[in-house]
This record gives structure tokens, C-alpha cells and sequence, in this order.
């Protein structure tokens, strides 16, 4: 996309012959954009920043009714602060010409006529666009999210472009006068965050479906039924997809946030087979996702199941819409989620500083400022060490004696030798305090009984995990805490779990419905270890083919 050049001026024939001298002499190298009012051009101008398009050059007359050039060109700094600003005057406006220069940073004015061109225009627009060309930054063409930093909603639209791996830019309207006065051109009062996608399209407040569907991610089902479908893409139901797809299983992956689960969160993970340098969960998601989808697996994003239903051959997948999928077999792989903190001030900034997993897209925010942690698990220590890149002091807040009761003990070791990392052992977080964002935190100390108010611009939390099987609870059986019980363990007193229809027992990791299996941490008495999700993952799919040779 070649940068711009945007030209203002009431007068028709003026502004002909302008733009015919502008292509004449540019237009092999900019693009030529003119505007007949000072509001038309603002409008133009808030159009091509929603495009990531670079605006070089404004040049605007004085003598416009409605809008002077000065007005105008005093409107556009707020959107667009690089390009270099020309006014075009009659001998009698030097004089305001002059005062713009020290008022809105002018950088040049022109008298009209300026015939010809090749002596009094188009030699000093060569040289401010030569400046402008040695300072500028390379146009970004893709999407832009325009929100607040303090913002749950804002979070959420980053935290789910990025997680999927779609390149973003992000514009906060309170430290960026071009973005809240875009925001104020082309979508005041709608509610934040604002996406401008690449062609032209603002949307306000987006779901992360509309938003997968712009961004060309795959929404809806290629087909109505399949050998296997996979609830959760997670590192369980990844491994499943690629097993199933390479023995050519019809095969589709159905996940309601991106791929990688849990796992795909972790800035790093350091033992896991093959990876003697480590790899990030983000990374490893993708390599995984890729290669599911060269084997032939379709994955949906954005989209959540809502029930299951058992037919005579076929189990049915219920989405969040009423489509329903059905499939020979299914395997549940939907993972668990952090837990809640439940404490004073916490539900209320959540997305305001207070984050529940590592928040990858916000550690940058929060440079020398003081960041608290809460967990002792492996999670908790990756964000440690992450935030600890960034931020002042890091706070490691834990329930346990130890943090190898819980931790690997590589993190453990790296945790000692960051020096910025300050870990609380048996201490609990019990209050979160600010207004519209966060300020601090509360903890108390268990051994002490005291109290202790510690300043923190962010909160990362990681305590303990839930598993997502609300919409299976009425179909195959659950654990008190949710977890899906599978195999040995829905063996009760010798029998076999009520209205089982078969003579065999349940597979390995098959559930108390024949043909519905579970994989990885939603499993009852799984290891929360991304190498041992994998594994089930694989695992499950060759108990799935060997079901499959009975049915």
C-alpha cells in the first residue's frame, strides 16, 4: 500500500489541477486522495488510518468556507502527527500562514498560483516528503483493536486475536491522541473496544465468533457428520486430531477459543520431549494446529458445544447456535479452567489489572511497575518468570509450604535466581483494591496471622482448575468435582455403570457411554502435565479405531 498524499480545496479547478500536478510528479510513488471540504478530507483521513494506510503529506487551502485550512489541518494532527502540513494561501494570508507555523507546526506554505509547478510546488513537496519518507514507520495493513488498557471487554478481543495467532495492532485511545480521535470520527458512541478490519469495516464490541469469522478463521462445519469429533483443542484433543486425521479418520476439532487450551498460555514450557531449549505453549499450539490441518482435520473456532445426545449409531454434538454435528464416535477434550478468587474487589477489576492465566498480551504493559502472582503450580511460575522480564518487583503468592510441592523443580530453580521474583510462601491473597483499575492487593500471611498491603499494578491468577463438562452432565457420568470418570474407574463393586449396554467393560478411556471417550485434564485422576495430555490424546484415538471395528 503506497503511502498518501491528501489534498484539500474548495475550488474545483484548483484542486484539478493540484491533484493532476500531484500524480504527474507522485503518483508512481503515492497514492493521490483529495477532498473537496475540510470535512470530507477529515473523513478520508480517519478512513485511511482505519486502513493502517500512511498519510505523508497534507496539503489544505486557507479560504475554505466552513473549515479553514488551518482548522483543518489542526483536526488531522490529532489522527495523523507525522505528516508534514502545507497550507495554501493568497499573498494577503501569509501573515496567518506565518502564525500557523509556530501554532500547528506548519511546514510550509504555498502561494497560489504556483505556476509552474516544476519551480514553485513540486520542489519544496520533494523535500518534505523526502523527510517524511527518512522518519516513517512501514504502514501496518492489518487489523487494529482501539480500546483501554483498563478494560475487561478490551482484554478479552486481544487476548483471543492473539491466542489465535492474528496479528493485531493495538491503539489505546488514553495515550494515543490519533486513536481517540479516530475512534471519536468513526465510531463515537459505540461502545469499546473498536476493530478496524484491513478493508474499511469498524466493528464495535465484537464476539469472538464475528471476530474469527472476519478474520477468516473457520466457523461453521464443512460437513453434518464424521467418524470423530473432538470437543477442545487443547494439547489432548490436538494430539487426537492428528493421530485420527493420519489414519484417515473423517475428522473435526471443534474449539470455543483457540487452539492449545490452558497449555497454549504458558510462556514457556521446558519439559516436554524434543524441545531441549524450551518452546512456548503459543508455539507449540501452532505447530500442533498446523499439522492437524495438513493431515486433513477441520477445526472450528469460536465455537462452543452445548450438549451431547446419544442415537442408535451416532452421538450428537449440540453448538451454540442449534447446529447439531453427529458422529460415530466422540472424545471429549475439553480441558479445565482456572478458578475464580473469590475475594473482595477481584470480580470487579478483572480485566482491569487482574487476570486469571498468564495474560501474554498485557506482561509488556506493565514495565517497572509491581506485578503480583497467585499459585505454587507450574503455571503460576512460568508467569513469574515472564512478568519478571517486564516488571518492577513480582510477587509470587502461594498457598503451599513449599513450591516444590507443586512446581516442577526446574522453575523452582530458575525462580531463585531471578532476582526480581520475591516469593510468599503460605500466604493467601484476601482483598484487591482500586477504582477503576488496580492499585493493591491484600494477603495474609498464614503462619503470622498478618496482614500486609502489597502496591500491584497487575494480578495474574492461577488457582487450581475446574473442568468443562457442563454439557456432557447429563449424558455420561461425572466425578463430585466434574470430572468425566472413564474406564476402570466406572467400575463400581464388580458392575459395570448403570444402563451400559455392552458385555465389555469400558475401554481405557471410554465413558459410561459407549463411543464417547475423554482425554487429558478434564479426565478423572488425569496428571496436569502437557506431555501426558498428548498422550492420552494418542492413546484415546486407538481405542477409538478399535470401537470403531465392533460398530
Amino acid at each position: 500500500m503506497h503511502p498518501v498524499i491528501l489534498a484539500v480545496d474548495d475550488d474545483h479547478l484548483v484542486l484539478r489541477a493540484l491533484e493532476r500536478d500531484l500524480r504527474e510528479s507522485f503518483g508512481q510513488r503515492y497514492r493521490v486522495v483529495t477532498a473537496a471540504t475540510g470535512s470530507d478530507a477529515l473523513d478520508a483521513l480517519a478512513e485511511l488510518k482505519a486502513r493502517g494506510a500512511g498519510v505523508a503529506l497534507l496539503i489544505a487551502d486557507q479560504r475554505m468556507p466552513h473549515m479553514t485550512g488551518i482548522e483543518f489541518l489542526a483536526a488531522a494532527v490529532e489522527m495523523e502527527s507525522n505528516a508534514k502540513r502545507v497550507l495554501l494561501t493568497a499573498y494577503a494570508d501569509t501573515g496567518v500562514a506565518i502564525e500557523a507555523i509556530n501554532s500547528i507546526n506548519l511546514d510550509h506554505y504555498l502561494l497560489k498560483p504556483w505556476d509552474p509547478p516544476e519551480e514553485g510546488l513540486i520542489p519544496v513537496l520533494e523535500g518534505l516528503l523526502d523527510d517524511w519518507q527518512a522518519g516513517a514507520e512501514v504502514s501496518y495493513e492489518g487489523i487494529r483493536v482501539a480500546g483501554t488498557m483498563w478494560s475487561a471487554q478490551s482484554h478479552e478481543v486481544k487476548e483471543f486475536l492473539a491466542r489465535n495467532r492474528i496479528p493485531y495492532r493495538w491503539l489505546d485511545i488514553e495515550r494515543d491522541r490519533a486513536a481517540r480521535a479516530l475512534v471519536e470520527r468513526k465510531a463515537a458512541q459505540r461502545p469499546l473496544p473498536i476493530v478496524f478490519l484491513p478493508d474499511g469495516e469498524v466493528i464495535a464490541g465484537p464476539t469472538p465468533r464475528l471476530l474469527a469469522e472476519r478474520a477468516g478463521l473457520q466457523t461453521e462445519a464443512a460437513d453434518t457428520t464424521y467418524d470423530l469429533i473432538i470437543i477442545g483443542a487443547g494439547p489432548a484433543g490436538l494430539a487426537a486430531a492428528v493421530n485420527a486425521s493420519a489414519e484417515g479418520m473423517h475428522t473435526l476439532l471443534v474449539e470455543k477459543s483457540a487452539t492449545g487450551g490452558q497449555a497454549g498460555t504458558s510462556s514457556r514450557i521446558e519439559n516436554y520431549l524434543g524441545f531441549p531449549s524450551g518452546i512456548s505453549g503459543s508455539e507449540l499450539a501452532e505447530r500442533a494446529t498446523v499439522q492437524a490441518r495438513r493431515l486433513g482435520t477441520e477445526i472450528l473456532l469460536a465455537r462452543e458445544v452445548v450438549s451431547l445426545r446419544v442415537g442408535d449409531t451416532y452421538r450428537y454434538v449440540q453448538l451454540d447456535d442449534g447446529t447439531e454435528l453427529a458422529a460415530k464416535t466422540v472424545l471429549i477434550a475439553t480441558g479445565v479452567s482456572v478458578r475464580e478468587l473469590e475475594a473482595p474487589g477481584v470480580a470487579r477489576l478483572g480485566g482491569a489489572g487482574i487476570y486469571y492465566g498468564a495474560a501474554l498480551t498485557e506482561a509488556a504493559n506493565y514495565v517497572d511497575r509491581p506485578v503480583v502472582i497467585v499459585g505454587g503450580a507450574n503455571s503460576a511460575g512460568q508467569a513469574a518468570i515472564l512478568y519478571a522480564r517486564h516488571a518492577g518487583v513480582v510477587s509470587l503468592v502461594a498457598r503451599a509450604r513449599t513450591l516444590e510441592q507443586g512446581m516442577s523443580r526446574y522453575l523452582v530453580d530458575q525462580i531463585k535466581h531471578v532476582p526480581n521474583i520475591e516469593v510468599r510462601l503460605r500466604t493467601e491473597v484476601v482483598a484487591a483494591h482500586g477504582t477503576d483499575r488496580l492499585e493493591a492487593v491484600s494477603v495474609v500471611d498464614k503462619d503470622r496471622n498478618t496482614v500486609e498491603r502489597l502496591p500491584a499494578a497487575a494480578m495474574a491468577i492461577f488457582i487450581g482448575a475446574r473442568p468443562h463438562t457442563e454439557f456432557a452432565a447429563a449424558t455420561v457420568e461425572r466425578s463430585g468435582a466434574g470430572s468425566i470418570l472413564t474406564g476402570l474407574d466406572l467400575i463400581r463393586d464388580g458392575r459395570r455403570p448403570s444402563g451400559w449396554p455392552l458385555k465389555r467393560d469400558p475401554l481405557h478411556l471410554e465413558t459410561s457411554v459407549p463411543g464417547i471417550f475423554a482425554a487429558g485434564d478434564v479426565r478423572f485422576g488425569s496428571q496436569a502435565r502437557v506431555g501426558s495430555a498428548v498422550g492420552s490424546g494418542g492413546v484415546a484415538v486407538g481405542l477409538i479405531r478399535e470401537y470403531l471395528k465392533t460398530v
